[in-house]
Formats: C-alpha cells, structure tokens, sequence
C-alpha cells in the first residue's frame, strides 16, 4: 500500500465521517494514529476495525505478507496511540493478544471479513491480533 492510497482513503474517511467506499465498503474501519518506531514521527493507518464482544481489536495481517505491517512495529514501540473511528477520536492503549486468545479471535475476524482466512494461508507467521483499550 502506497502513502497516496493511504492517503486518499484517510481523506473520504474524514469527508465522510468514518464511511469509505471501494473494498471497505461496510466495513468498520479506523484510522490509527501511531508514532514511529524508529523516527519518533507521527504516522496513521486506516486499518479495518472488529468488535470482539465489546473489544475493539486489529489484524496484523498486511494482506498475508511476510512480515508485519510498520504500523504494528510502531505499536510494539510505543503502544500509547489515538484512533479516529466514526466521527469520534481517542487515545487508546494497544495490547497483542497472547497465542491461545489470538487463536479463539481468528475465526471470528473471518466470519466478519472472510478475506482474512486467505491472509493467513498466504504466510507462515502467525497474523497478530491487537486489542485497541481505550484510555
């Protein structure tokens, strides 16, 4: 994902008070707010976004690359962030769900986005899962 598309999804994201079109389209999706691991900058990420009995939780899947996506690096380095979701904005405290919880979330995310289950079989690392605790 290129910082332009990134960039143009933030931009009809705050136009149209959280809603996207195109491949989101009804989906939840966030903009996560991170500061990086390595240049202290500010960064955001639209990311789609699941409940999880009342938890609001992120998918590391990175389309089932290979490696993490640099916003989940970023949340391993500094895991204070601050989320834009709807038209509200939060500060939240980002926690990675340990193996076995991570394990009972994953069919759950693919009975709410069923693309997930093909991110998975693409890679051979373990798709984090984040829980977003707001602070």
């Amino acid at each position: 994902m290129t910082d332009n598309w990134n960039e143009q999804i933030i931009a009809e994201f705050r136009a149209n008070g959280g809603k996207v079109g195109g491949q989101f389209e009804g989906a939840t999706l966030l903009l996560l707010h991170t500061i990086g691991a390595k240049t202290g900058r500010a960064r955001v990420n639209p990311v789609m976004a699941f409940d999880l009995d009342g938890k609001l939780a992120v998918v590391g899947s990175y389309a089932g690359a290979d490696v993490d996506p640099a916003w989940l690096h970023n949340l391993r380095a500094h895991p204070d962030a601050r989320i834009e979701i709807g038209t509200d904005a939060y500060d939240v405290h980002a926690r990675e769900m340990p193996a076995a919880e991570r394990d009972a979330a994953y069919p759950r995310i693919i009975e709410q986005a069923p693309g997930f289950s093909e991110y998975q079989v693409k890679t051979e690392r373990v798709i984090p899962i984040i829980e977003l605790q707001r602070r």
